[in-house]
């Protein structure tokens, strides 16, 4: 059990995390459905999805935030912490399945742009974000399992989804074990490959402007923050945790930095598409403008 210090260490992060994260992933859900309703790209999509993966997670802080109030025993109704924590590593794998595909998009719009040309159909981005959801929430199902299957649940547990009986490692051990390859490994892997591909063909165009690429250096840069800082520690636990037979003390501080997250990832909104420069007619920051200057310029001519 973590000592008082830890304790309030991890309750400031919480507190931290929501304060900024909560109205900053707020205002990027508002500029992304507006951009979306003007011409969406791709990116514009899955970044929307990954803006929303972060609500979710934000959503469920307060019960972290009680948990950790209370010591770090769970007081709360059992099904709500089956809830919190699927939710919890849900947005977690969904995060970095995002950026994985985000950076894909990205790659091909600069190395194939003919083939860029095919996936601007809203079809192909709203599929994929829908595949993402569904391969983390199918993984992320045995927060459920262990909690809920009669040969596996720990009724005698006082603590959420923290202590777990020697029949529950030999089940999620291996699991973890798995998604630390499947969801953690290959995603960062693919996410540094395009990046770095994307770079060496952008710096390889003269006509491209330095600022085009330092924007590119700082979509890659701000993604592997995410990556390496928020996603890699966290599961790195999860082959220490497989290796010594036991889920390692220090996991619960690695998870700390998968929820300063939600603060780290408006930075890939900014270094991204230009969301706030939307031009098209439908946008409600042009409906605004343009109908607020229309009655200046009628007051003006009245007068």
């Amino acid at each position: 059990m973590a000592s008082v210090l830890g304790i309030e260490v991890i309750l400031s992060v919480y507190i931290i995390s929501y304060v900024i994260g909560f109205p900053a992933n707020l205002v990027a859900l508002y500029a992304f459905s507006v951009k979306i309703h003007c011409k969406p790209r791709p990116s514009d999509i899955l970044l929307l999805n990954l803006t929303v993966s972060d609500l979710l997670f934000l959503i469920t802080l307060p019960l972290k935030m009680h948990e950790a109030a209370s010591g770090m025993e769970w007081t709360l109704p059992t099904f709500l912490c089956s809830i919190m924590c699927f939710t919890f590593f849900t947005t977690i794998y969904t995060t970095s399945l995002l950026l994985m595909a985000i950076s894909v998009v990205r790659y091909i719009a600069v190395a194939y742009p003919m083939t860029y040309q095919q996936l601007k159909n809203s079809l192909y981005p709203v599929t994929i974000s829908a595949l993402i959801w569904l391969i983390s929430a199918a993984h992320c199902s045995i927060t459920f399992i262990l909690e809920h299957h009669p040969s596996l649940s720990n009724s005698n547990s006082s603590v959420c989804y923290e202590s777990f009986t020697e029949r529950q490692l030999d089940v999620l051990l291996p699991v973890r074990l798995e998604f630390f390859v499947v969801l953690c490994l290959v995603p960062l892997l693919i996410t540094i490959y395009c990046y770095l591909r994307l770079i060496l063909i952008l710096f390889s165009r003269p006509m491209i402007s330095w600022m085009q690429k330092r924007k590119a250096i700082g979509m890659a840069l701000g993604t592997l923050a995410v990556f390496i800082i928020g996603v890699l520690p966290f599961n790195l636990s999860h082959v220490v945790g497989f290796i010594q037979g036991q889920s390692p003390k220090w996991r619960y501080y690695a998870l700390l930095l998968s929820t300063l997250n939600t603060c780290i990832d408006p930075i890939i909104f900014y270094f991204s598409s230009s969301i706030f420069h939307c031009t098209s007619s439908k946008s409600i920051f042009r409906k605004y403008f343009v109908k607020t200057v229309t009655v200046k310029i009628q007051g003006t001519n009245s007068n």
